[in-house]
């Protein structure tokens, strides 16, 4: 066995490591996700309502504020008195100059106090200030809007929210998204390696029905259950094993039969030979007896090597260049050559040929397709019998037929005559010469074309063989040009 192939796989080059990895990858950009978005979006809610909600409250104020007489602490004083508790943490006014007016925090000690903050001082110009901070789960937000009165500024309202109630809701929800991610990685690891394993067992079974199929164990079938692709692919596997299986099966058989056609001429050939070699003072008579039926099996012995050539030829695939081929005309070439051995075997040849049909394939095998079926009909024929050779055409295709009105094939036979080294009758098939392969021959040069080949039983006795070709529309045309 190749040591490359059995070699084990490093854990970390494994299917199983892989696939573990690129699920938990996944899984943890989803995590992630999680962990961010929803917090991000919450935090970002939040402002825009602090916004909303405390520039509005400073707008109040600052319109609550704005009037002739401008604004004083005693005045500052009442008028927040009347607007009550605003709720918020702190909130700020000032002067035109900065100085503070008002402070809601007593401890603050900044009355009198000048203050020049970023936000009052963004608002002693006349523009709207909002910031708001998230840190330590709490929500930093300040505002900061303008006193004005008839387009002059007079002053400034600061107002500052410390809003520890909505961080502690949104470190709840980041706490419990922790959670559910905790639990998330940890089912996804557990369904990871779950997952990884099966997948890698189901492979690991088809990679160890491969080397053992490669052992040619070819009767080995892998089973799997399930509808996914791994499954699929065990079907496939045991499909092509099967196909193996019955190549094998066919290679073996064919290689014995071979072996044993050509080991009877052999041997025949050495028997005579030796007889020869080992008689003293043979009569010419009987040594030229013994040569000629030397040569006899010489010429079974060629027979059958041509064939299996043949047959060699035809399943290596070569490529063949195609003609358009007239039917008729290779027909009663068939005929002219096997007239004689129709005569001597007392046998009625005859024709019955539609003209004008043509196939794209081969003349020559053609001509060896029907001169095989024609000269099997003469020769299973008996005394006295009728053979006809038969053509017509379809719309798309071209049927040859052989008729004969011989011993016939028995039913159990016919869908076997085919195979290589076949015999129905095998003490008559050798008495005639035959070699087993000549419908062989035929079956697969027919195939080679696009064609079909099958046997039948006539009514009565007799056999009748039929081919079926693709018709050439324009083979007349491409003839006559």
């Amino acid at each position: 066995m190749d040591g490359q192939s059995t070699k084990r796989v490093p854990l970390w080059r494994s299917l199983r490591v892989k696939y573990a990895i690129t699920y938990l990858t996944l899984i943890a950009a989803v995590l992630v996700l999680l962990n961010t978005y929803p917090v991000r979006t919450s935090q970002q809610m939040v402002f825009q309502t602090k916004q909303v909600s405390l520039q509005s409250q400073a707008a109040l104020m600052a319109s609550a504020l704005a009037g002739p007489d401008g604004l004083s602490a005693e005045g500052v004083a009442r008028v927040m008195e009347v607007l009550g508790d605003t709720g918020l943490s702190r909130v700020l006014v000032t002067g035109a100059s900065g100085e503070v007016l008002y402070d809601s925090d007593p401890a603050g000690n900044t009355l009198g106090k000048y203050i020049l903050i970023v936000e009052v001082v963004q608002a002693l110009r006349g523009e709207d200030f909002f910031r708001s901070d998230y840190t330590d789960g709490v929500f930093h937000s300040r505002s900061a809007a303008p006193v004005t009165y008839r387009g002059m500024t007079i002053g400034a309202v600061y107002a500052a929210e410390y809003d520890a109630e909505q961080g502690r809701l949104l470190v709840g929800l980041q706490q419990t998204l922790q959670r559910i991610s905790a639990a998330v990685a940890v089912g996804a690891l557990l369904l990871s390696l779950v997952f990884s394993s099966a997948l890698t067992r189901r492979l690991g079974q088809l990679l160890a029905a491969f080397r053992t199929v490669r052992e040619g164990e070819y009767s080995h079938r892998v089973k799997m259950s399930g509808r996914d692709e791994v499954s699929r692919l065990a079907g496939e596997f045991n499909e092509l094993t099967g196909r193996l299986q019955t190549t094998e099966e066919v290679r073996r058989r064919f290689v014995s039969d071979a072996s044993h056609e050509l080991k009877t001429p052999l041997a025949s050939i050495r028997l005579l030979t030796d007889s020869i070699l080992q008689t003293e003072n043979m009569d010419p008579g009987t040594v030229r007896e013994f040569v000629g039926d030397i040569g006899e099996e010489a010429e079974r012995l060629q027979r059958i090597t041509e064939k299996l050539l043949t047959l060699t030829r035809l399943d290596a695939g070569a490529p063949h260049e195609t003609v358009p081929v007239e039917v008729s005309r290779v027909a009663r070439r068939v005929e002219h050559m096997l007239s004689p051995l129709a005569r001597a075997g007392e046998i009625h040849l005859s024709l019955e040929l539609e003209e004008g049909l043509f196939i794209e394939g081969s003349e020559d095998d053609l001509y060896q397709i029907l001169f095989n079926l024609v000269e099997n009909a003469i020769k299973y024929n008996l005394p006295g019998g009728q053979v006809t050779l038969r053509t017509r055409g379809e719309v798309d295709k071209v049927i040859l037929s052989v008729e004969d009105t011989g011993v016939g094939i028995p039913e159990e036979d016919i869908g076997k005559v085919f195979d290589r080294f076949y015999r129905v009758d095998k003490a008559r098939s050798r008495a005639a010469g035959g070699t087993g392969l000549g419908l062989s021959i035929v079956r697969d040069t027919v195939r080679r074309y696009g064609g079909t080949v099958e046997a039948q039983r006539r009514e009565g006795e007799g056999t009748r063989f039929v081919v079926t070709f693709p018709r050439l529309d324009t083979g007349k045309e491409a003839g006559q040009a």
